[in-house]
């Protein structure tokens, strides 16, 4: 819906101020025509009055000379009189041989300028003779009185209090409608919990009701809809019995992170063995509390690895996918499972030292999913063949493993904070038409001790496991913040920050204290962007601080959503610009049904909003037309644009994120 549109179409005078306007009007125009058109018969009933009086006074004098009184004497003895008595200012008796008579009154001699009545008429009874006259019009020199027009201004008065009473009267009458119409834009600018209690005042009653049971209606089938649409997220991603992940969103993640070329990590696979004779002797209800047992201790065992998948992958088998985890340094996260799992307590069907098994292999960069599951599965054997709890390891060589320990990281980001800072690469992100730029993301990247440069899926679990989150933070937003003031004044730039920082009050003051410093035409210009999963577990936290960035002009920006399932409550709450799908979602849509179920949900969560659904790592022309078809409003990957280096004048030495 777009709301901008319909808040021109409403916008305007009111309907009271309308009809008050109009009658108003209407009858201000009926006086006006009224005084006109009675002004103009006054003024002519006048001159058709005092022409006929002349016509009568040409007659005498046409009869008087007809009797051979043609003298100048014999009409200066009566004709005098009767002319002043008759307001006319002059007269000339006239023929062909010259002026017979001439009269003029001297004091009308003030009023020459005055538009006065000449006429001419020929006397019938004496040929040849004329009669010019000059008369002031009626009631030239009269003024206002209202002795003379008490009746008209006694109407007038009349009229004036009549609509002033019908104005009052009406404004009453169509109260009720404007309190209706200001429901209605409440309405549309998407606050339905302001109006869905209609005032009693409303007017028509009947529209008044059906608006308020249309509300109740929409409101339920929107809940409807959103607890449709996490149904369809939950049963297309999770595992109904344990909650963890399904095969599909396993096989999404593991396919979308071994085929980066800068990503490492490890696939475990733990199976319950003799499955089938457990389910036998057991039955499917012992069989599934083991299942659950199983899970719970695997979930909890991966919480301190924040990117970790946990997935039930057939119905006797976990999988678990850690990120930036591989190698050696997953052995002592092998041992605490199996030994949290050596607590548990089978059926009597299994054997108690030989039940499970666990075999794990580590990946590098670009390696195939169908790969990797099968060398974790000839792990997993290898443990089988051992006939006792326990795993084993793929015998695998990967010399581009990059293993760190938190002294190793924190010197390596330390160094970086105390130098240039953290670089900024930029993508563009382009609207569904592939020209129209949206924004630039700003992605950080960090060069290690041999000068690799580290994507920031490689080095941000480092950040977080030395603690340095609030200081990366101030130090790209401070640097994004430089960007938009000396790069350009035309592009939008969308810079990421962590959900952890958006909770911290240090940070939230430097925030709103450098955001306070910069002009609202650049901050107008800016995204900060917050990944779903983190969004949604510390959301009480960091809502304060999302409201702020959006009160001071920035929008706001969800990304990474459907990493993991989670609730899209957010969207109505915080109303940000945009939510990016993760890539996982993304790669391959258009060969998976299920995931373009899910974006067909998320679509649906942000339709009665102004959020819009941006995919995120578009590579492929197929991606590309698929997620256009379902409705996205734009996307970002290599297809549409590829990472972009900083820009030479970022590499000036300066410290970022200090005061």
């Amino acid at each position: 819906m777009d709301r901008t549109a319909n808040a021109i179409k409403v916008s305007g005078m009111k309907l009271t101020n309308r009809l008050v306007a109009f009658v108003t009007l209407i009858v201000v125009c009926a006086i006006f025509v009224l005084f006109i058109g009675g002004a103009i018969s006054f003024r002519q009933l006048g001159i058709d009055f005092i022409s006929h009086y002349v016509d009568g006074m040409v007659e005498v004098i046409d009869q008087e000379m007809a009797g051979d009184q043609r003298d100048n004497q014999y009409f200066s003895r009566w004709l005098p009189k009767m002319l002043k008595a008759s307001d006319v200012t002059s007269l000339t008796i006239y023929s062909d041989a010259g002026i017979l008579y001439q009269y003029e009154q001297i004091q009308y001699q003030t009023v020459a300028n005055q538009q006065v009545i000449s006429r001419d008429i020929p006397l019938e009874s004496n040929p040849g003779f004329a009669v010019k006259l000059t008369f002031v019009p009626p009631y030239a020199e009269f003024a206002y009185s209202i002795g003379p027009l008490s009746s008209l201004s006694a109407a007038i008065l009349v009229i004036v209090l009549g609509l002033t009473w019908g104005i009052r009267w009406l404004r009453r009458q169509l109260y009720g409608s404007e309190v209706l119409e200001q429901r209605g834009r409440l309405i549309l600018a998407g606050r339905l919990d302001d109006a869905q209690q209609g005032d009693p005042r409303e007017w028509p009653i009947p529209a008044s009701a059906a608006l308020t049971q249309l509300i109740e209606e929409l409101k339920e089938a929107r809940q409807e809809r959103s607890r449709f649409d996490t149904f369809i997220r939950t049963n297309t991603f999770l595992d109904q019995l344990t909650g963890a992940a399904n095969r599909v969103m396993f096989d999404n993640r593991l396919h979308t992170l071994a085929s980066d070329d800068a990503s490492q990590g490890s696939v475990i696979l733990v199976r319950v063995a003799e499955w089938e004779d457990l389910v036998a002797q057991h039955g499917q209800e012992a069989a599934d509390q083991l299942i659950q047992a199983i899970g719970n201790v695997l979930s909890n065992a991966i919480q301190r690895f924040p990117d970790a998948v946990l997935a039930r992958y057939f119905a006797s088998d976990f999988a678990i996918l850690l990120v930036n985890q591989a190698g050696d340094e997953v052995h002592p996260f092998l041992a605490q499972i199996t030994n949290a799992l050596d607590k548990l307590a089978p059926p009597e069907a299994l054997d108690q030292d030989n039940w499970f098994h666990l075999g794990m292999t580590s990946f590098g960069a670009s390696e195939r999913r169908g790969r990797l599951m099968d060398e974790a599965e000839r792990a997993l054997k290898a443990a089988v063949l051992t006939g006792q709890n326990g795993w084993s390891q793929f015998d695998k060589q990967l010399s581009q493993l990059d293993k760190r320990g938190s002294v190793r990281w924190r010197t390596l980001l330390e160094s970086v904070m105390a130098g240039e800072g953290p670089m900024l690469y930029r993508q563009p992100v382009f609207a569904r038409d592939g020209k129209t730029r949206l924004h630039y993301e700003l992605l950080g990247r960090i060069k290690d001790e041999k000068g690799k440069v580290l994507k920031a899926s490689r080095f941000w679990p480092g950040v977080e496991w030395v603690g340095m989150d609030v200081a990366f933070d101030k130090a790209t937003m401070g640097r994004a913040l430089w960007w938009l003031k000396t790069r350009d004044y035309i592009d939008n730039y969308a810079v990421n920050v962590s959900a952890y920082s958006l909770c911290q009050r240090e940070f939230v003051v430097w925030l709103r204290d450098i955001l306070l410093q910069t002009p609202r035409s650049t901050l107008n210009r800016l995204l900060v962007e917050v990944s779903e999963g983190a969004l949604v577990s510390h959301f009480d936290a960091a809502r304060p601080c999302l409201r702020m960035i959006a009160a001071l002009g920035c929008r706001l920006v969800v990304d990474q959503a459907g990493r993991t399932i989670v609730s899209t409550h957010y969207v109505k709450d915080i109303q940000p610009a945009y939510i990016k799908l993760h890539r996982s979602l993304v790669r391959n849509i258009d060969q998976r049904p299920e995931n373009q179920l899910y974006l067909r949900s998320v679509l649906g969560a942000c339709e009665a909003t102004t959020t819009e659904v941006l995919a995120v790592g578009v590579e492929t022309n197929e991606e590309w037309s698929v997620v256009k078809e379902l409705g996205v409003a734009g996307g970002q990957g290599r297809l549409l644009g590829a990472e972009m280096s900083p820009h030479p004048a970022q590499r000036k030495r300066r410290r970022w994120g200090k005061r």
